[in-house]
């Protein structure tokens, strides 16, 4: 994803869910077959098995502009930010988080670059335009709180969902892939990389604590349960 970033009119997603990519699919037929618009998709699925949910209803536009929001928690104090199929990790942390208090919601990330793209674009246009009502990227529309930290993990090196950084105003935390390909089960190497349910609520959980919404009795019971081992090597030089 972070080289079909540096072709011009190549729109790549990275979708999760079957419905997700209908809608890509149906999106890509309309610009190239119909519209005859000089685009092509690079679109990434897995072979992996998992139950395939209901489309949230009005997630369309969200799914081609780059991210939606699939599980809604009005009292969240952290958002879970997921891609391809890390999205189903970020989904089981919702669970690990509720069992010691802490409430979160998950959005949907079809493409961290579609969501790049429209930054730069607005932002140059507020730079063109300073006396004109200046724009919002479609990032800050879905995430205007300067105060919830968000925490992204995709299968892709943490560049990717670094992309969007600055489109952000609270607290954001990325968790990637990086390091060597290894092979091994799908549970052992995002475990291994730090991507799994387990770490992106140790990560949340360490972000309420930056924030100072825990203390430091809490974070270590927390990560006891969690079995934070800090003995760890990192990823990336193993």
């Amino acid at each position: 994803h972070l080289f079909s970033a540096t072709i011009p009119n190549c729109l790549s997603y990275d979708p999760a869910y079957a419905y997700e990519l209908a809608v890509i699919f149906q999106h890509g037929i309309q610009k190239m077959f119909v519209d005859l618009e000089n685009y092509y998709y690079y679109i990434t699925v897995t072979n992996e098995n998992y139950e395939q949910p209901a489309k949230p209803e009005g997630s369309e536009g969200g799914i081609i502009k780059g991210m939606y929001q699939l599980i809604e928690n009005k009292d969240h104090q952290v958002i879970l930010l997921g891609s391809g199929s890390i999205l189903n990790e970020s989904v089981k942390a919702v669970e690990i988080l509720s069992s010691i208090g802490i409430a979160a919601e998950v959005w949907s990330a079809t493409s961290f670059n579609m969501l790049r793209k429209d930054g730069m674009e607005k932002e140059r246009f507020n730079e063109l335009n300073p006396t004109a009502k200046q724009k919002k990227t479609y990032v800050e529309e879905c995430l205007p709180s300067s105060d919830t930290p968000v925490i992204a993990a995709t299968d892709y090196m943490r560049a990717y969902p670094e992309q969007i950084r600055g489109f952000i105003k609270a607290p954001y935390y990325t968790l990637g892939t990086d390091g060597y390909g290894r092979s091994d089960s799908r549970q052992k190497l995002r475990e291994f990389f730090e991507v799994d349910a387990n770490n992106i609520a140790r990560m949340a959980i360490y972000s309420l604590f930056r924030k100072g919404d825990i203390s430091k009795k809490e974070i270590t019971s927390f990560y006891k349960k969690l079995k934070v081992d800090p003995s760890k090597p990192n990823p990336w030089e193993v």
